[in-house]
């Protein structure tokens, strides 16, 4: 904005604290010296839903669309499963007044005329029925008892039961019980709860967490063939995955437990590569201050450190399910990736280095401190976030690097008094890594930190490992099913195969192309890397792209 007064050199005056952001500006000035580039807020927006005076407000609602997948891509804390459950019936949108009863004949006339108002009618009066998969399937344990089998013929009206268990692949779990079952089968469990469910519109609230790439990829094919018929919408962290499967999506941005604000609906490839560098370009808003960047390569360096622990051969029997883990090593300032389908036994694994399970044959060195975040994050605690950083790591607060390195980037200060038991999935895991990484370890042994974080977030987290144990020369071993987080993270591999529940044998620790082939030769799966934002991209099954790594070998990325 240009003003009519001279400043001392006798020029005009530009002030950004007076733009008003008409454009006068950009038009007049020459060269295109200025740019005018928003940032999200909430002004001159009508609020769908509000939780109380000061608390956190939801602008704007998503297109359902028949025939399609469409995805909620955003951080979390902006809204995304409040939506899901706006559009499931479970929370009715009070529009700002939170003073009074939500009311669902004010819905209805409030979206009067407009798709949303004839969605909103039909579901209140019953005529379309919604079905949700809730995104915290840690707490099915809590709330059910029974075996998988027995809890999902309860809620099987129809008896789908063996055709959605053998779509799953999870035959040979039906007789587990559900208190001593794995995340992945926690998740099948959910899914398959919602699959045998007759419904018109099918909600997913982070479907893939937990589950490994064949697992992953198994589930969103039925997604997809699902949403042929169906509506179908989806709330989804693994980018790959997302731009795989779904055809429209919605960025969610604004200020995470503050507000979020709705885009509209975009190609799936835009609305990723918008979310990647942070610019909303057809709204022209900056939703995020730095862009997320992907490395072009898919190896690291080979790590020069000492030898820190090291294990013989180990074997192990729980129950029907037998572990071989051929001898390795760590060294000092690299860090470990673990792959692998679930219950081929690398959790079991991570325990028998972490001292919490003693193997049948072979030895681990125990002259190491461990310190150990489960892949079930459970947290009794009584107190505040900064109440429990100083109950186990009581130099936090005093020591430089865990203030600027680890608690600064996962912005675990803005948690600082919450209370524990009211911190929400990704807050509890951001809560959970830091507290680990502020231990005083020798090696850190990480289960699925990546689960329940959103896309930012698992970048921030990948990094922060990295840096704690290459500054600090202690060592990691890190068990996850995000490929990308795996390979961003990962100096080295450690594969597991075998079948499922019965038995399970490793390979390495080997250098990462080897290991990444490995890995994906036997998930049958090929990946690209974007041209534009070089993030990882699935290639579709029988492609001539995918066709051509698999012959060549390459399975992660051609180069």
């Amino acid at each position: 904005m240009t003003i009519d007064f001279p400043n001392p050199e006798g020029q005009p005056l530009i002030t950004e604290n007076l733009c008003i952001g008409c454009g006068i500006c950009q038009k007049r000035c020459p060269f295109g010296a200025i740019k005018i580039i928003t940032v999200p807020d909430e002004l001159n927006r009508d609020v769908v839903h509000q939780y109380g005076v000061n608390s956190f407000r939801i602008y704007s609602m998503p297109t359902l669309s028949r025939g399609k997948v469409t995805a909620l891509l955003g951080q979390n804390g902006m809204g995304k499963s409040t939506t899901l459950k706006i559009l499931a019936g479970l929370t009715v949108p009070n529009f700002g007044k939170f003073d009074v009863e939500a009311s669902k004949d004010t819905v209805i006339d409030h979206y009067s005329g407009t798709l949303m108002g004839s969605y909103f009618r039909d579901l209140y009066a019953g005529k379309t029925k919604v079905v949700l998969k809730d995104q915290h399937v840690d707490l099915i344990p809590r709330v059910v008892k029974g075996t998988l089998g027995e809890i999902l013929k309860r809620g099987d009206p129809n008896n789908r039961l063996d055709e959605v268990t053998s779509m799953l692949d999870m035959e040979g779990a039906l007789g587990k019980d559900v208190s001593s079952c794995s995340g992945g089968e926690l998740q099948k469990l959910a899914i398959a709860s919602s699959l045998l469910k007759d419904g018109d519109i099918y909600l997913f609230d982070e479907m893939s967490s937990y589950l490994d790439v064949n697992d992953r990829m198994r589930v969103a094919s039925i997604v997809k063939d699902m949403a042929e018929k169906k509506t179908v919408m989806i709330v989804e962290h693994d980018l790959a995955l997302m731009d795989w499967m779904a055809d429209t999506v919605h960025l969610v941005y604004g200020s995470p437990g503050a507000y979020g604000v709705i885009s509209e609906q975009k190609t799936t490839n835009r609305a990723i590569n918008a979310f990647l560098t942070g610019y909303l370009r057809e709204e022209n808003v900056r939703i995020r201050p730095y862009e997320i960047q992907f490395q072009d390569r898919s190896h690291k360096v080979e790590q020069t450190g000492i030898q820190l622990v090291e294990w013989s051969d180990l074997s192990l029997k729980l129950a029907e399910f037998s572990l071989d883990v051929s001898k390795g090593y760590v060294k000092t300032g690299e860090t470990i990736g673990v792959l692998g389908r679930n219950a081929l036994g690398k959790t079991t694994f991570v325990k028998m280095l972490a001292g919490v399970l003693k193997p049948d044959t072979g030895t681990v060195s125990a002259t190491v401190r461990v310190a150990y975040k489960p892949q079930y994050i459970s947290i009794d605690f009584q107190g505040t976030v900064r109440d429990l950083i100083l109950s186990v790591a009581n130099d936090a607060f005093s020591s430089p690097f865990i203030m600027n390195e680890v608690l600064g980037p996962m912005q675990i200060n803005e948690l600082m008094d919450a209370l524990v038991n009211d911190l929400s999935g990704g807050e509890l895991q951001r809560v959970s890594i830091a507290t680990t990484l502020a231990r005083d370890a020798d090696i850190y042994l990480l289960d699925e930190p990546s689960a329940h974080l959103d896309s930012a977030f698992r970048m921030a987290a990948a990094k922060i490992i990295r840096r704690v144990m290459e500054n600090n020369r202690k060592s990691a071993m890190v068990v996850d099913h995000d490929v990308y987080f795996i390979d961003l993270i990962s100096d080295k591999l450690i594969v597991f195969s075998g079948k499922p529940g019965i038995y399970g044998r490793s390979f390495g620790p080997t250098d990462m192309k080897t290991g990444m082939n490995i890995f994906l030769k036997d998930a049958g799966v090929t990946f690209r890397r974007d041209q534009v934002t070089k993030r990882p991209r699935i290639n579709k099954q029988g492609s001539s792209l995918d066709r051509m790594q698999k012959n060549s070998g390459n399975y992660y990325y051609s180069e």
